[in-house]
């Protein structure tokens, strides 16, 4: 299974409203993700910097499957007003993926 990283932002004021927020995650989100081929995913953040990564084996179909999903666009619309664009990302990319440059199994 394919191991992917991204980068996001998140605005100075939000920080602690982020974090609550993940440490609540809504269980049918939780279980929506799973279905959708979802593991091992964890949020790294130092200040407003967030590094997410995850195994996946189709990145792209994950995250076409959760932007049709009720409970993932509920989730995006609360979750959308803390972030500020991320300096780095492309135009038209989804997210400011990362390239895996080391991977000690």
């Amino acid at each position: 299974m394919a191991r992917y990283a991204f980068k996001l932002r998140i605005k100075a004021d939000a920080i602690e409203e982020y974090e609550r927020e993940h440490a609540r995650v809504w269980p049918e989100l939780l279980a929506k993700l799973k279905e959708v081929g979802i593991s091992e995913y964890s949020i790294f953040r130092r200040g407003q910097d967030l590094v997410l990564s995850l195994r996946v084996d189709d990145f792209d179909k994950a995250w076409e499957a959760l932007d049709r999903d009720p409970v993932n666009q509920r989730w995006q619309a609360l979750m959308s007003r803390l972030f500020e664009p991320v300096p780095d990302k492309l135009a038209g990319e989804r997210f400011a993926m990362m390239k895996e440059v080391f991977y000690l199994e």
